[in-house]
């Protein structure tokens, strides 16, 4: 092995400390019992508090507004973030794309994960979701067959179909769960690609999903879920096993 592959111990321990730096800042705020939106330390109280100099303090907690744990207003101060997924779809969402160079192997997982989510839930969600509901659930379905019609892409109608299956449960954490794997799944789909006639298709596979939920079927309605899933699945692997790793397109 080359010494450029090699970290240096210097750096390496550098990473380390930044990192303990970082878990030291959440867990102040954790024994502080800081809420969202709740004002942070000053810099200087942080620097006191944890022993260290500004700029290290400074790097730790860039790193942190980038996960999303940390919001720095200039002219303001920091502050706890609210909720946000953003780092987490942006993450998934290379790693999902650059293993379509490669085996395919993140994106087949994450297709995996969003497949449990759903197909488990979907009884919990028959059992909550009302017939007003209903008629917003068929409205997605609607929308997603004229648009196959049309040979239009429904990416929003879709996504929409999915989100209102799922919102009876009331589950916020839930929502933004499935947002994410949205935001990611569309990424992929994008690259793998999909041919006009698949528009009727999967159209008619969401009208058949939400005639399993209103007949409150939730065996049926999870193994069309299941299929569904199944058909994606193959559409990666189809992609990946062609060998089109360079006519990716975002």
């Amino acid at each position: 092995m080359s010494n450029s592959t090699i970290t240096p111990k210097a750096r390496f321990s550098a990473q380390v400390r930044l990192r303990a730096l970082q878990a030291d800042i959440m867990e102040l705020i954790l024994s502080r019992d800081l809420d969202a939106g709740d004002a942070m330390p000053t810099e200087s109280e942080l620097c006191e508090v944890l022993g260290v100099g500004r700029n290290t303090l400074r790097e730790s907690l860039k790193v942190l507004q980038a996960l999303g744990v940390i919001e720095i207003r200039h002219g303001f101060g920091m502050f706890v973030a609210p909720s946000n997924f953003d780092a987490l779809a942006d993450g998934l969402t290379f790693r999902g794309r650059l293993s379509l160079r490669h085996e395919g192997l993140e994106a087949l997982q994450l297709v995996d994960i969003r497949q449990a989510l759903e197909a488990g839930l979907m009884g919990a969600c028959i059992a909550m979701v009302t017939k007003e509901h209903l008629v917003l659930i068929e409205a997605a379905v609607v929308k997603m067959e004229q648009l196959a019609e049309r040979g239009e892409g429904f990416a929003e109608a879709d996504a929409e179909f999915h989100r209102l299956l799922f919102e009876p449960l009331g589950n916020d954490l839930l929502m933004n769960l499935m947002s994410v794997f949205w935001k990611v799944y569309r990424k992929i789909h994008l690259q793998v690609g999909t041919g006009g006639t698949d528009l009727m298709h999967t159209a008619s596979e969401h009208r058949s999903i939400y005639e399993a939920v209103a007949a409150q079927d939730a065996p049926r309605a999870a193994a069309l879920l299941n299929s569904h899933f199944d058909g994606i699945r193959a559409k990666i692997k189809e992609f990946v096993e062609a060998g089109h790793p360079h006519a990716l397109q975002a």
